[in-house]
């Protein structure tokens, strides 16, 4: 499992205090592509509180799908897109995820 962001110095109590509020635990995605390689990666997964903004954590994975995320064929473009979608509509849910590995 990747590894947790944004949770240091949190008690597990306070971390269910907080998913109750509607936090959530998000994954953002990259393409890096170089001519016919084509790779998709995703983020460390980061703990974001109701109410807070992921575009500060998105924003250098998108960066990274710009400059780097294109430039394979076939797949660079159509990898590229989808990250790009899936960044600026707030990253991939992961909470339940993380809940079922943690035992929360």
């Amino acid at each position: 499992m990747p590894a947790i962001k944004n949770i240091e110095g949190l008690t597990i109590d306070q971390v269910n205090q907080e998913l109750a509020k509607g936090a959530k635990f998000i994954m953002f995605s990259y393409t890096i592509s170089i001519i016919f390689l084509t790779v998709r990666k995703r983020s460390d997964i980061y703990f974001i509180k109701a109410g807070e903004s992921t575009a500060s954590y998105s924003w250098k994975y998108s960066l990274i799908n710009f400059l780097f995320g294109w430039w394979g064929i076939p797949f660079g473009p159509i990898f590229t897109i989808g990250a790009l979608y899936t960044n600026f509509t707030g990253g991939k849910d992961v909470t339940q995820d993380v809940l079922n590995q943690a035992n929360l």
